[in-house]
């Protein structure tokens, strides 16, 4: 990935653009499109659970810095909000750092700020050795 996270891949695809990042909060952002919709018209929970993903491994990574890498290793998303269209904001904030693993929150809300799902992500902290 490159410094302003963009790349040609699964996000791209999902037409996730991040917004910010620091160390202390991810933000990221997306328009619900027919193409991310499940038979039953609603935003397929699978894009909730990639955006915590991406959310939480971008923080993770942001904070991790020139140490290593990371990598997702648990994954729990609540969707508590069914969507149909619209635009999508991400945040990912912090619960715990550690040496070997960071545990993020990441709660995601439509454009009336409702939250729409939340979720939290472990990471795996890969030292350079």
């Amino acid at each position: 990935m490159t410094d302003d996270f963009s790349y040609d891949g699964y996000d791209k695809h999902l037409g996730l653009e991040i917004v910010s990042a620091t160390e202390d909060e991810v933000v990221g952002r997306f328009e619900v499109r027919p193409q991310l919709l499940q038979p039953y018209g609603l935003l397929h929970g699978g894009v909730l659970c990639s955006v915590v993903e991406t959310l939480g491994s971008v923080a993770g990574a942001v904070w991790f810095g020139d140490r290593g890498n990371v990598v997702g290793t648990s994954n729990h998303t609540n969707f508590l909000r069914g969507v149909r269209e619209g635009v999508l904001t991400g945040t990912a904030t912090p619960i715990h750092r550690g040496r070997t693993q960071q545990l993020w929150t990441v709660d995601i809300r439509d454009e009336q700020g409702r939250l729409v799902a939340k979720g939290e992500l472990r990471v795996a902290n890969l030292a350079k050795e």
